[in-house]
């Protein structure tokens, strides 16, 4: 059986952390943002280390899904990707896939985001394009799964149990785990996104933080929210 993952997530989550809990498995295989090379093509957006990205990797997604995303390899794949990627691109493949919307309080992201790339707008934050993906997906009668940040950071063996039974895939202890550093999956952009994954050995226990968001910020927080609350109820919970 060859299972292809596709982890929707939404920037400054802990997907990068997921990708390399889920590398700990000897029956997966992991890759970083296959993607993103075609969304800086298509959208002019303008990243840390753009150049290097669209010189390193394949600039057409349709090509991307069909060499990449939908091959046969290991037993499981799992592809870490980015919801706003999803452009210009013919999303049949979804329906050949698992798909999982990760999710994260919008306040969250966008303080994280900001100290980045400023004044993020609506699209950058992602969440709207998640819950197009939710109800696009789910109407097609192929409803995906949502996982909050939260909640697996909160609990990660349980959420992590509750996920791999929904994949039908077994749970292994070793997903928990990894070595501090860099893997050689990681996107060449990871040094100016990984810094904190790279110093972990394992998911980070959840801290509640006092947020202030000000100036445009605000505005897209607040436009950002009814998604989040509409997919975290979807999600799974502790």
């Amino acid at each position: 059986m060859n299972k292809i993952i596709c982890l929707w997530s939404c920037p400054r989550n802990i997907s990068t952390a997921l990708m390399y809990s889920f590398a700990q498995r000897e029956d997966t295989q992991v890759f970083d943002e296959p993607l993103y090379a075609h969304y800086l093509k298509i959208s002019g957006a303008n990243h840390p280390s753009g150049e290097e990205v669209l010189q390193s990797l394949e600039n057409d997604g349709n090509k991307v899904v069909q060499k990449v995303i939908l091959q046969k390899r290991k037993k499981v794949l799992f592809h870490k990707l980015m919801t706003h990627f999803l452009i210009n691109i013919d999303t049949t493949f979804l329906s050949k896939v698992s798909n999982i919307i990760l999710i994260r309080n919008p306040k969250e992201i966008i303080a994280s985001y900001s100290k980045v790339i400023p004044n993020p707008k609506l699209e950058d934050i992602g969440l709207k394009k998640q819950y197009e993906l939710y109800l696009s997906l789910e109407k097609k009668g192929n409803v995906p799964i949502v996982l909050d940040s939260k909640y697996l950071l909160q609990n990660p063996e349980l959420i992590l149990n509750k996920l791999c039974a929904i994949l039908e895939i077994s749970f292994d202890k070793k997903m928990l785990k990894w070595k501090k550093g860099s893997r050689k999956e990681d996107g060449i952009w990871a040094n100016h996104w990984y810094t904190n994954v790279h110093n972990s050995t394992g998911f980070l226990p959840y801290t509640e933080k006092e947020i202030r968001l000000s100036g445009s910020n605000v505005t897209v927080e607040k436009k950002c929210k009814p998604y989040y609350e509409f997919l975290r109820a979807k999600s799974i919970q502790l």
